[in-house]
């Protein structure tokens, strides 16, 4: 029960960390905890799958530098442990004139991010690529694939323990201190001084934290006296799902051009491993933080939500998206309307109501999506020990690897290991 290094949360992010941790420290002993049964159980399970380019982010980001590296790196593990993935691309289709301006200037940004082999083409090449798809101009992104993740997480898992990791699963962290040394300990006191401690109040003893929680990385925070800003928000994406005999009309990944005024991406077309064709996301703000139906409702998670003023700041910004995106909810018709843009055929009789998955969304006091990677430590006894994964949504799955070589080196940097 003793570890050099405890790594909160058995997600893709806390998984391939811990991986690369003890890839570099073979000497040293090292711990994953995890609240769950199983591994990767939330939001690295309850994804598209997309293994991403790096089109969006801003030029100099970590998002954009750790998703291009990411990609590669996944690509490279998927085919060192013969995981099957396809490279199946993706077009970002313009549907109106006023669009095609922001596609230029995406294509600009993925060039500066120096994304592979992309490039602009018309309405007739789309159709070659997309037969069932029209569009007057589309971003062609043909390094973009598919991956099943929760299939990765495990194979990080399973090369952790090979190298001598531990697993800790049904471990919920509730409380982290410092243990309090007694006259037994040598006068370089106590080798393991954290304690942290579960909700059934067992314990683990070790000398550094490093937390991968997502959906409840503000509250780890928290707990162990460090900022709890920025705050999780949670909002939840319902995804459709094409009847098996209509996926045909689907080839690769079809992407909305983003609107900058709105916070989230859109809907899109996103091929499956097992064949199937997602529809979606839409982007509703989730009443629980692991609450993946309509009606999944958590008292205290409500209330940190609606008490939190970063979240009407944002909501008041953006009321009509946001009423648009629980009308969509509610009405398969409205969700359709949005996918006709593309392919027309498309109708509601070729739908069904398909899984969904719950975003961790970093919020700041005033309202303003954190967009990029956030990784922070504390001050005080706990807090120097600790290094917090604060805010990893998509594309941290597609950039896991590139991300635990970062925390790999922030951790031998703080932690002198």
């Amino acid at each position: 029960s003793t570890f050099d290094v405890a790594v909160v949360g058995a997600g893709i992010v806390g998984l391939a960390s811990a991986r690369e941790l003890v890839r570099r420290h073979p000497s040293l002993a090292f711990a994953v905890l995890e609240k769950e049964k199983e591994l990767a159980h939330h939001q690295s399970g309850h994804n598209s799958g997309v293994i991403h380019s790096g089109i969006y982010y801003k030029p100099g980001s970590l998002k954009a530098k750790l998703c291009v590296q990411g990609a590669a790196l996944c690509y490279e593990y998927c085919d060192q442990k013969g995981i099957p993935y396809k490279q199946c691309g993706k077009l970002i289709v313009a549907v109106e004139q006023d669009e095609i301006p922001r596609l230029k200037a995406l294509y600009e940004r993925g060039l500066q991010n120096n994304v592979r082999g992309l490039k602009l083409i018309g309405a007739k090449e789309i159709q070659a690529k997309e037969p069932f798809c029209r569009g007057l101009m589309a971003l062609d992104s043909p390094y973009t694939g598919i991956v099943n993740y929760k299939q990765v997480a495990q194979s990080y898992a399973e090369d952790f323990q090979e190298a001598g990791g531990t697993i800790l699963t049904d471990f919920e962290v509730t409380n982290m201190e410092m243990a309090k040394e007694n006259s037994s300990e040598s006068e370089d006191g106590l080798k393991y001084p954290v304690i942290v401690r579960n909700s059934k109040g067992e314990e683990i003893y070790c000398r550094h934290i490093v937390t991968c929680a997502g959906l409840y990385s503000d509250r780890l925070s928290e707990i162990s006296g460090c900022s709890p800003e920025p705050r999780i928000v949670p909002f939840r994406g319902d995804y459709l799902v094409l009847k098996p005999e209509k996926c045909y009309m689907v080839k690769g990944n079809i992407y909305p051009v983003p609107n900058p005024r709105f916070p989230f991406l859109g809907f899109h077309f996103t091929p499956r491993m097992d064949g199937s064709v997602w529809l979606g996301p839409n982007a509703v703000l989730a009443f629980k933080r692991e609450g993946y139906k309509l009606f999944d409702f958590s008292t205290g998670d409500f209330l940190d939500a609606v008490m939190y003023s970063g979240l009407w700041k944002l909501v008041l910004r953006n009321l009509s998206y946001g009423l648009s995106e629980m009308y969509r909810a509610c009405f398969l018709s409205a969700q359709v309307k949005q996918l006709q843009k593309f392919i027309p055929e498309v109708t509601v009789n070729d739908v069904l109501r398909g899984p969904s998955g719950v975003r961790a969304q970093a919020l700041d006091s005033d309202g303003n999506l954190v967009d990029d990677f956030v990784f922070d430590g504390g001050s005080g006894d706990i807090g120097s020990r600790i290094l917090h994964v604060r805010n990893a949504p998509s594309p941290a799955a597609t950039s896991s690897l590139a991300i635990a070589e970062m925390i790999a080196d922030e951790v031998k940097r703080r932690f002198e290991l």
